[in-house]
């Protein structure tokens, strides 16, 4: 009986956490076009496009997107460095609409559990989309950069499997489920600097002793609510790069069903292997500009010798 009553809250659970989630993608849907009305809206290019179809394909399967698309939009040099982390949100957040409906309806993960570390994640990339999107171009340059060697890093223990192998349980409870949610608070604010929220977060659900398949429709559902709300800081401050942010999307959108629906087995070890040089290069590289960008400030501002 107390099975059955437990299922009975947890599907009418599921049903409202996605009911909640539709409205929101109707309202981020409306309000980017409005933001852009009596604009000329540029249409993407071929580039953009590309970028935001690998990256969400292999954002399905768990690898995570926020670092690769960084390191591409970097190395192909369609979005400057300060609007790297708006264009990110803004760009990559319907597909991450898509992504959490489907694992949502998947895996079932207690109620209980799911929906204080989504509102957690959420509080905390609203904090930090307010701080990042004012920041100057150097911070943003040195915050990713270390975000991406972060990034890297996790994906070099993940590969390694120096990670714990998880537990088989669904939900959290007591001091479990507090750390969880400072945790998450955590990672909801780093989300706006470019730093994915997946890698850690499956960290954390392992570390946990949680079933590591609970990962996904936790990290997967803490995007898709936090990253609306960090794109309307952004959209706001005008951070982002448009043309960029509509290619990530158009994208993005058929590659998260095809990796959903289609995919049986790829040799993700290896595909990480290649997203850590990748991820690694562009981090060396941001800190390199920010380093590069500081030293032509300070002579810049150097006095100058002789009469005046």
């Amino acid at each position: 009986m107390a099975s059955f009553i437990f299922c009975i809250v947890n599907v009418n659970a599921t049903i409202v956490l996605l009911s909640i989630l539709g409205a929101l993608a109707v309202a981020f849907i409306i309000g980017w076009a409005l933001s852009v009305r009596g604009r000329n809206v540029p249409l993407p290019g071929g580039i953009e496009v590309a970028i935001g179809f690998c990256t969400n394909f292999f954002d399905a399967l768990g690898i995570g997107s926020f670092a690769t698309t960084t390191s591409l939009l970097k190395l192909c040099r369609v979005v400057d460095d300060q609007d790297i982390p708006g264009t990110l949100n803004v760009g990559l957040t319907i597909p991450s609409f898509i992504e959490a409906f489907l694992f949502i309806s998947i895996v079932r993960v207690d109620p209980a559990t799911l929906i204080p570390l989504i509102t957690a994640a959420v509080a905390g990339a609203w904090l930090g989309s307010g701080v990042v999107a004012r920041w100057p171009r150097r911070n943003i340059q040195l915050g990713m950069g270390a975000a991406l060697l972060i990034a890297g890093t996790l994906l070099v223990l993940s590969n390694l499997k120096l990670f714990p192998g998880g537990g088989s349980a669904l939900a959290l409870h007591d001091g479990k489920l507090w750390f969880a949610i400072g945790v998450n608070f955590c990672l909801g604010a780093l989300m706006t600097l470019g730093i994915g929220l997946f890698a850690p977060c499956m960290i954390l659900v392992s570390l946990l002793g949680m079933n590591p398949i609970a990962a996904f429709p936790i990290m997967m559902a803490s995007c898709a609510f936090l990253m609306p709300v960090a794109s309307v800081r952004f959209i706001q401050f005008d951070r982002y790069t448009l043309r960029a942010a509509l290619g990530l999307t158009l994208g993005g959108i058929p590659a998260v069903l095809i990796a959903a629906f289609l995919v049986k087995a790829l040799p993700l070890t290896t595909l990480r292997w290649l997203v850590i040089g990748v991820v690694t290069y562009t981090a060396a590289s941001m800190l390199r500009s920010a380093t590069r960008d500081q030293a032509k400030t300070s002579l810049s501002v150097q006095p100058t010798s002789g009469v005046h």
